[in-house]
């Protein structure tokens, strides 16, 4: 079980690509490759576990405690060759002026090795007081490498291996040529989601063999670390419902964390998967659960999947407990408005959904159930979370019951979020189970109370 964290000096290095090749080169060598992402996203890990064929899990020291981190890291971890953790940002990037909540915080935490992206463009003997900083910076982060990346030519990598080689004690681990083809597509500030595109495996074996043939897998897997064992400390809930719970995965909806789906499965509930776009009839299910994703790229797809906009919208009305994040607040909106078009959804939230050009919502979130909030919690205590999203709700009925009050971030409305509708919560916020913030728990118990009163 040996480990590494690949991180850069800043955002839009290369390193979600140069990550995706070497994860799917080693894969492609046999070796069983776990991923993890640190931070809230979920697109840069479905790339990640496109190309590893395994699930990625975030690592994100906003929703989880660092216990939770380590525990999380080292179970998922336990029967893979070696871990690669990609970083978000820079190394010494985060929230807090201290860096605790930083990549190099998290490789520390982690005890990892970690290998820097660098881009190159326009740069040569420059590259080494950056080097020299990023290492002086904070003499526990453990640097071992350096991939240079953007590389023009012979020329080019030949002067930048002999001022990486002269002036520090980095190895150089590969150089990567620029090339048209270690490209994929953007939207938003992002990559264009895996579950979007229909030759997304193909893009990862050709960026494992482009990458892997310009990076020495055989030093990585030499400088990679053994994991230090982990104390478990955190309780198990004893608990069992026996539940089926829909949840939309398609094109349109595909943003979920996948220790969250674990965390279902493991109180007991069977996980039951329907497609908005292609299925006619919504599967017999206790509940419905609709994450996140880009709906309004397969909007008239879904305005044209009539019979399951009207079964959904029937079955919400009469009482179905449902739970809906961003791209599925979108879905339960009358209509959704973008680029000039407009596609009905399945209208359970009298409101219509309006795409914008800029973000309405992004980074982390915090809020408080108030008194409207009617899943059993603790109303007092605090919820990380975190939003991204271009569009906001129009038309919205002034006296709708919103159950969050937000104290960091901007929900839905008025520093609010959590829409509240027959038995359905809607919000724009992404929630992450966790020892602090037990939602599914939350959900499945609220989901046996209907029932109980049904009976």
């Amino acid at each position: 079980m040996g480990q590494i964290l690949f991180s850069a000096a800043h955002k839009s290095s290369g390193k979600t690509i140069v990550t995706t090749g070497i994860c799917a080169a080693l894969r492609a060598q046999n070796k069983v490759v776990q991923p993890f992402k640190k931070g809230p996203d979920y697109i840069d890990p479905m790339w990640l576990a496109t190309a590893s064929q395994r699930n990625c899990y975030n690592l994100d020291f906003w929703t989880q405690s660092n216990q939770e981190i380590l525990e999380l890291f080292h179970s998922k971890s336990i029967d893979a060759d070696i871990s690669i953790i990609e970083a978000n940002k820079g190394l010494y990037d985060g929230l807090a002026l201290d860096g605790s909540n930083s990549n190099a915080a998290l490789a520390k935490l982690l005890k990892s090795p970690v290998i820097l992206v660098l881009d190159c463009r326009g740069t040569i003997r420059g590259i080494a007081p950056l080097l020299l900083g990023y290492q002086q910076f904070d003499t526990e982060v453990n640097i071992k490498g350096v991939i240079l990346n953007f590389v023009g030519g012979d020329r080019h990598e030949k002067k930048l291996r002999q001022v990486v080689e002269h002036y520090t004690n980095l190895k150089v681990l590969g150089a990567i040529r620029r090339d048209d083809a270690l490209t994929l597509e953007e939207r938003y500030l992002g990559l264009i989601p895996s579950n979007e595109d229909a030759l997304a495996n193909k893009k990862t074996q050709s960026l494992a063999n482009i990458v892997g043939s310009q990076v020495d897998l055989d030093a990585l897997m030499e400088i990679s670390t053994p994991i230090p064992p982990v104390h478990i400390t955190s309780k198990k809930i004893h608990a069992s419902f026996d539940l089926r719970i829909g949840y939309a995965k398609d094109r349109a909806f595909g943003f979920y964390y996948p220790d969250d789906l674990e965390n279902f499965q493991q109180l007991g509930a069977t996980l039951v998967p329907f497609d908005t776009l292609n299925d006619k009839d919504l599967p017999n299910v206790d509940a419905i659960f609709i994450g996140g994703g880009f709906p309004e790229k397969c909007m008239q797809a879904l305005e044209d999947n009539q019979s399951m906009r009207m079964q959904i919208n029937n079955a919400l009305t009469q009482g179905l407990p449902a739970y809906a994040e961003c791209g599925g607040l979108m879905y339960l909106c009358n209509n959704i408005e973008y680029q000039g078009n407009r596609a009905a959804m399945t209208g359970i939230i009298n409101a219509d959904c309006i795409m914008t050009p800029t973000p309405q919502g992004r980074g982390y979130i915090q809020f408080k159930e108030n008194q409207h909030a009617f899943w059993p919690s603790s109303p007092s205590s605090p919820i990380n979370a975190h939003e991204f999203h271009y569009s906001h709700l129009s038309g919205l009925d002034q006296d709708s019951t919103l159950v969050f009050d937000v104290t960091r971030g901007s929900g839905i409305q008025n520093k609010q979020d959590g829409i509240r509708i027959h038995n359905t919560l809607a919000c724009y916020a992404h929630q992450r189970h966790s020892v602090h913030n037990p939602w599914i728990l939350q959900f499945l118990s609220f989901i046996e109370s209907c029932q109980s009163k049904q009976a």
